[in-house]
């Protein structure tokens, strides 16, 4: 499977109404941000065309005018190229990054618990039978 293709924020706020809300209409996706600051329908349409383009949504079905897109990208492949693009930044180095989260509040005890969890079963995993 080809890796998610690079999104911007605003790609994100569409792709997050889409993940959230199913297939939408433009006019939905639209609708999906706060009134204050809303983007234009316009603006939104040619977002939407370009994650088309992307390969990011699809056309699912037509009703009367109106196209109904739906995701073709996952929100978890796409976090999972978020983070990685994020642990570039520092080298590939997961501390610096780890440092941050915990001093910023934003990691607490139960984060690291679960972490300390999947790394477990991470390595269990890899020893075998």
């Amino acid at each position: 499977m080809a890796a998610p293709p690079k999104l911007s924020r605003f790609d994100l706020q569409i792709m997050e109404a889409l993940w959230s809300g199913g297939p939408l209409s433009i006019r939905e996706i639209q609708q999906s941000f706060p009134a204050r600051g809303r983007p234009a329908y316009t603006t939104v349409q040619t977002m939407v065309y370009r994650l088309e383009a992307k390969g990011a949504v699809e056309r699912v079905k037509k009703i009367s005018n109106a196209h109904i897109f739906g995701p073709l990208i996952s929100r978890d492949s796409t976090q999972r190229r978020l983070v990685d693009d994020l642990l570039g930044v520092f080298g590939g180095r997961a501390q610096p990054l780890m440092t941050h989260l915990i001093e910023a509040g934003k990691l607490s005890l139960g984060d690291i618990q679960e972490a300390e969890k999947t790394l477990r079963r991470l390595a269990k995993k890899q020893e075998g039978p």
